[in-house]
């Protein structure tokens, strides 16, 4: 499968025609944001046999949805501990700030960060705090966290996500999402997860509308009650939806390249970012995970400036829907948007 037109190697100046200012990433990843260097490295060190998991240029290599699945959960099943989870944050935020990121939302699975136990998932996060801290010291670049479940897992394993959720909710861990096979189980299913991630005064929102139609983004907002939503693109088949969307403030973290590469739409014009964006939806840009579908959040801007017509006051304002639809607290938010102003001339 073609993971993406061409690699991410010099992405970071990508964009830089259609946009200067900082950027706001609000749905990534943090094992899909690990260099494949970073994961190969680390299997060699440990002895772990990972697959055939990279193609021949030493990029991630996946023939379909199914198959990415089992190559992502791979790669991820080589970190082992809060340290090596202390060296990939602060490798994601270096590249983050590489491309004029200012703040990203970054998705975390307690699964994958000690089995569920809130115990294990502490000393996890508090690893990714630490690294999080000294990248925001030395580049400026912020983090804040997302404790992810893996949907098709099941609603027992969401749980004990919830509650890793909400026993660390704060300052750094701001929000609380379902990621994984959307066709796997029902949203209501998750809906008990979602109401102890809720009483915790989390942010919440939850992958639909990428592999299931427009019903799954319905379910989510009816059962689930989110506020954002992860893709959400094929939304767009419904016109009764995105006037839903529209009216309701619902926000779509949007993420082109990803829908690209595996297949949902067949290239950038196709895309349904500009319609949903035109019909007043409020629409957010991210990466997903930028090494497996190769690409940068500079890659993205540029594309879709070449697709759309869009300007640097077209990513301004998509900029300060993230910023509005964060997952933080009142004075990171003023400041995030104080960045996002112009600089006087």
């Amino acid at each position: 499968m073609d993971n993406g037109e061409g690699g991410a190697a010099g992405a970071g100046g990508d964009g830089s025609a259609t946009d200067n200012g900082p950027r706001i990433e609000l749905h990534l990843h943090l094992e899909g944001a690990a260099p494949p260097g970073f994961i190969r490295d680390l299997a060699k060190r440990r002895h772990v046999d990972i697959g055939q998991i990279f193609a021949p240029d030493g990029g991630y290599a996946f023939r379909d949805f199914a198959h990415f699945l089992e190559v992502y959960e791979a790669a991820a099943s080589v970190l082992r501990g809060p340290e090596d989870y202390h060296r990939l944050t602060l490798a994601v935020l270096e590249a983050q700030a590489e491309q004029g990121v200012i703040y990203t939302e970054a998705f975390l699975c307690p699964q994958f960060c000690g089995g569920g136990d809130v115990a294990a998932w502490r000393d996890y996060v508090a690893a990714a705090y630490d690294a999080a801290a000294l990248a925001e010291s030395r580049l400026g670049t912020r983090l804040r966290i997302i404790a992810t479940a893996v949907r098709h897992t099941g609603p027992d394993a969401a749980k004990r996500a919830a509650l890793c959720a909400a026993e660390t909710a704060g300052a750094f861990v701001t929000g609380f999402g379902l990621a994984g096979d959307e066709t796997a189980g029902r949203p209501r299913d998750f809906a008990y997860a979602f109401d102890m991630a809720r009483e915790a005064g989390l942010g919440l929102t939850a992958h639909a509308g990428e592999w299931d139609g427009p019903s799954s983004v319905r379910a989510v907002l009816d059962d689930l009650r989110v506020t954002r939503i992860g893709h959400g693109v094929r939304a767009i088949e419904d016109t009764a939806l995105v006037a839903r969307l529209a009216a309701d403030g619902i926000v779509l973290e949007v993420c082109p390249g990803s829908n690209i590469a595996l297949g949902v739409y067949p290239g950038w014009a196709a895309h349904p970012v500009n319609r949903l964006r035109g019909a007043g939806v409020p629409v957010t840009l991210s990466t997903d995970d930028p090494p497996f579908f190769r690409t940068a959040l500079g890659r993205e801007y540029a594309r879709l400036a070449d697709a759309f017509g869009w300007d640097a006051a077209t990513f301004a304002a998509i900029n300060r829907t993230a910023a509005g639809a964060a997952f933080c607290d009142a004075a990171t938010r003023a400041d995030l948007i104080k960045q996002l102003e112009p600089a006087d001339e």
